[in-house]
């Protein structure tokens, strides 16, 4: 019988394990101490401590999640959103462990994964893009100048980022510096990556979106 692992916790946890109930496969669950009494945790038909509260220290940690799907037989992975999701290493680890990844393709997962990589996969068609920077920013004396060069209000954004985690308004250079750092720290705790970049602050904008299944 299938067993697949659940990579995430709470409402997106609790729909995929009810999921895998109705088609009749074995679930389980992960969670962090801070979780230890959540819901996700008493649905699963198995269920385990993956590390303390930080999701850095928990639901981020891969090679704790492979190591405990390999010694107790899991043989799917579903990660959920966020998290590890959009981590293209996690899915080539999962591929190379024989584990099977729910989820998109490597190749996709690294195009769309990152912000920086689907704008740089677009900026080959002639469409048109929010002025900022084409790489991550890594000092604050750079994010100045770039900041002073396409002017404010600027928008920090973490390349892995979704949801609004690791995005930071900045209206004033002299907030630059604080603003970064948060970013920065909110990025590492969301999705164990701190690559932030910059793009001008469109004020007022319309926002047309489209969902491909």
């Amino acid at each position: 019988m299938q067993k697949i692992l659940v990579a995430n916790r709470g409402e997106i946890a609790c729909r995929i394990i009810r999921s895998i109930h109705d088609m009749g496969f074995q679930s389980v669950a992960i969670y962090s101490e801070a979780d230890r009494n959540a819901k996700h945790v008493r649905m699963a038909h198995e269920s385990y401590l993956i590390g303390p509260a930080p999701s850095k220290d928990s639901y981020l940690r891969m090679d704790k999640i492979i190591d405990l799907s390999k010694k107790i037989g899991v043989t799917m992975i579903h990660p959920g959103y966020g998290f590890l999701s959009e981590n293209a290493e996690f899915a080539v680890a999962l591929k190379d462990a024989g584990i099977t990844f729910i989820g998109p393709g490597v190749h996709a997962i690294k195009t769309m994964g990152s912000k920086l990589a689907a704008k740089a996969a677009v900026s080959a068609y002639d469409i048109p893009m929010v002025p900022g920077t084409e790489e991550a920013v890594e000092n604050v004396e750079d994010a100045v100048e770039i900041a002073n060069k396409i002017g404010f209000p600027i928008l920090i954004k973490a390349s892995a980022g979704g949801g609004g985690k690791g995005m930071r308004l900045v209206e004033d250079q002299s907030d630059v510096k604080d603003q970064m750092q948060m970013a920065i720290s909110e990025a590492v705790n969301a999705f164990g990556d701190g690559s932030v970049f910059i793009e001008k602050f469109v004020t007022n904008p319309r926002h047309i979106e489209i969902q491909v299944l």
